[in-house]
């Protein structure tokens, strides 16, 4: 009896992992339930991804198992709104590249979701500005932890404001009879200084049609949900609608805190490199944040 439930058990294990299928490269079926934990100079960050949001999902469980952000350091650091990391060239202490500027050659879509907002410890994918990415679509590697304040319903309406001139601006841009000058904005964007004054030209012209497109929309309004933890917990409510959230730390904001609150140079960046020690799925737990 004993021999037939030990290979019972071997029968179900051996079930177990065969219905364990890899959904996509580098993703298996059983990493969907984990956490994913950073493991940092500063102590312990876990965090949740949300099913909502498969792609990013998905993008960020393929680069834990890929072991990408081992040794990769914060190098963006603003007390009071965001830590970031994700750049691939801050594993190396000598470069001499633009820290800030790079991630592996492709973008992830855009997964806007009303459920997912800039709240505190909140996962807010990084991406290019809407000239070069009117689709607003996310970096490949890049995102930001938000660490955010407190607001009130003064600075929630100044907040509002900003978001509705972003949507206004975007819409325009997307639209078909401004591609050309669309291309314009992005060749001058990256040879601004051949191109500064034509830029500013441009630029003022685009903003004025914003503003007509400003005036014709419905304008966006926070759900009276998030305006209320906006108030209580906190966060970064100006980047509601303009970037993804695909996530959220359910332990470790504690971490963060300490992060966010060493010293930076004139880019933000930390005088001392804060790393990932090492990146990995772990089991689910329920925790007290």
């Amino acid at each position: 009896m004993k021999q037939l439930f030990k290979l019972f058990g071997l029968v179900l294990i051996v079930f177990t992992i065969s219905c364990d299928k890899e959904i996509e490269e580098g993703v298996k079926q059983s990493d969907l339930s984990k956490d994913i934990e950073f493991v940092t100079d500063y102590g312990s960050i876990i965090m949740r991804l949300s099913d909502e949001t498969p792609k990013h999902r998905n993008n960020f469980i393929k680069l834990v198992n890929q072991k990408f952000y081992d040794s990769i350091s914060f190098h963006r650091v603003i007390e009071k709104f965001i830590i970031q990391t994700g750049d691939p060239e801050t594993k190396n202490p000598n470069t001499t590249k633009e820290i800030g500027a790079s991630d592996l050659p492709y973008r992830v879509d855009a997964e806007f979701n009303p459920n997912l907002f800039h709240k505190r410890g909140a996962l807010n994918a990084a991406r290019e500005g809407d000239n070069n990415n009117p689709n607003r679509a996310s970096s490949s590697t890049q995102f930001t932890i938000v660490q955010g304040r407190v607001y009130n319903d003064s600075t929630l309406n100044i907040a509002e404001g900003r978001i509705n001139k972003w949507l206004a601006y975007n819409k325009l841009i997307n639209k078909p009879e401004q591609q050309e000058n669309l291309k314009k904005m992005a060749s001058y964007i990256e040879n601004y200084n051949e191109h500064k004054e034509a830029y500013q030209v441009l630029k003022k012209e685009l903003d004025s049609l914003a503003q007509i497109e400003l005036e014709s929309m419905e304008p966006y309004t926070y759900p009276d949900a998030h305006r209320n933890i906006y108030k209580t917990i906190g966060g970064a409510a100006h980047l509601d609608q303009n970037y993804t959230v695909f996530g959220e730390v359910v332990k470790g904001m504690d971490v963060v805190d300490s992060i966010a609150a060493v010293k930076t140079n004139n880019r933000d960046r930390p005088e001392k490199d804060i790393r990932i020690i090492t990146a990995r799925l772990i089991e689910r737990k329920d925790y007290n944040r």
